[in-house]
């Protein structure tokens, strides 16, 4: 079991310098997409993970999606999607984004990118993580996005928010986390992913 870190109030420049510094860690989980399909059935996408650089503190952007779509209907997510042809994951994620939430490419200054992470929908996704400088507007894409919502990193950041769940499905049994935030309920690939940055923070403080 990996120790727990502690953090110091974190910045837009403690956060630069954090992924300036290259250190390595030793990620939360990887996803399990691969127990379910063959690694050439795994697609390869991006999300961006935005930490918006407010006045009072660092923030995540999060979405929820629609309930009419096919994959993770109604969940929360980061913003993010397919990649096209020998695209980059940040070309992916700056794209996407901006296709998601209307968020201009202008606004997010690239940090890095997190471990990657194999979904059970079948695809491999690279967060990358980006600070989001203020002020910005969005414009959600009504059919794929239901909202749009931030969470203070440090709620995130903290191991009495941290949940780990079993639950069995196709017959296999599942490990997921979860991080409730008031209405919000983030779990699955969102969480693992959160879990990674948790981490890699870590690994530096």
């Amino acid at each position: 079991m990996q120790a727990t870190p502690s953090f110091a109030p974190l910045s837009a420049e403690s956060l630069r310098r954090r992924f300036a510094a290259g250190l390595g860690y030793e990620p939360e989980t990887r996803g399990d997409g691969l127990l379910r399909r063959s690694p050439d059935a795994i697609r390869d996408a991006a999300v961006l993970v935005p930490l918006v650089a407010r006045d009072d503190g660092i923030s995540v952007l999060l979405t929820r999606r629609t309930a009419h779509l096919h994959d993770h209907a109604g969940q929360i997510s980061f913003p993010g999607g397919r990649s096209e042809p020998d695209e980059s994951p940040l070309a992916t994620a700056l794209r996407e984004t901006e296709e998601e939430i209307g968020l201009a490419r202008s606004h997010v200054e690239p940090l890095g990118e997190l471990t990657e992470y194999v979904t059970v929908t079948g695809y491999r996704v690279t967060p990358v993580v980006g600070l989001v400088h203020p002020p910005f507007d969005l414009r959600p894409d009504e059919f794929e996005v239901a909202e749009v919502f931030e969470v203070p990193l440090a709620f995130l950041l903290d191991p009495a928010n941290h949940q780990r769940n079993t639950v069995v499905y196709e017959g296999l049994q599942r490990h997921y986390y979860a991080m409730p935030y008031g209405p919000y309920y983030i779990w699955g690939a969102t969480a693992g992913m959160l879990m990674n940055l948790y981490r890699f923070l870590g690994a530096a403080a």
